[in-house]
């Protein structure tokens, strides 16, 4: 099972981690690869999703039952379709207790579908105690933490293990502070050819752009991987 045909969901309880950025740049990795790509925005207010890749993002409520059955319906469709799910912090609760309540995860495997969540971790203790929740909770996910070294070095490899196939801590290199202010401006995608013209971005700050870059990728074809050998290895003990 490979993320040809995957959900991803990024998720944190807390705002400002990286969650958007993360989302954005699966969208855009996933477009690069030539694969089809949906993606979801669960959050609110400026510098959301739907802002840097109106294109490509559709904007999601689920405050009502209708909305709940028309996102997660989407979701679990097997149409081999990676599908990127952006839930804010305002909507983590709603949204994954809906998706527990509603078996998610299982109806996902059932389907030939890989339910993986990123969960950007932060190092506080509701971070720590929603991340214990989770896995209680997803126990048939990928549940892979996610280290944004925008927020300092990680010591909190004990409060967030990785859990279910193939997970493993992936890693945020932190973007230079040249970066910040062309990346951060919606809109923006990584995966525009014609970025550095569009935006008047200078040589040097083009080249460490694609430095980044090729780390990030580095980190999303290492957890397809291993994403996949581990439902390989599963399906033989079968």
């Amino acid at each position: 099972m490979s993320f040809h045909n995957s959900v991803i969901i990024v998720a944190s309880p807390r705002p400002r981690v990286g969650k958007t950025l993360l989302a954005r740049l699966l969208v855009d990795y996933y477009t690069q690869e030539q694969r089809q790509v949906r993606a979801f925005d669960l959050s609110n207010g400026e510098g959301s999703l739907a802002d840097f890749l109106p294109q490509q993002v559709t904007v999601s409520a689920i405050d009502g039952v209708s909305g709940q059955m028309a996102l997660f319906d989407l979701l679990v469709t097997a149409d081999e379709i990676v599908k990127i799910v952006d839930v804010g912090h305002e909507s983590y609760e709603s949204f994954f207790t809906v998706a527990h309540r509603i078996g998610f995860a299982d109806e996902a495997r059932k389907r030939g579908i890989a339910p993986v969540i990123l969960f950007m971790i932060s190092p506080d203790r509701a971070a720590a105690d929603a991340y214990r929740g989770m896995n209680a909770r997803f126990r048939r996910a990928t549940l892979s933490p996610v280290h944004n070294e925008m927020l300092g070095p990680n010591q909190l490899r004990d409060r967030f293990p990785p859990a279910g196939l193939g997970a493993a801590l992936l890693r945020m290199p932190a973007l230079a502070p040249g970066l910040r202010k062309y990346v951060e401006t919606p809109p923006f995608s990584f995966a525009d050819t014609q970025l550095a013209n569009a935006k008047h971005i200078p040589l040097d700050v083009h080249i460490e752009l694609q430095r980044w870059l090729r780390k990030m990728h580095l980190e999303f074809r290492e957890l397809d991987l291993r994403v996949l050998l581990a439902d390989l290895q599963a399906s033989i003990r079968l």
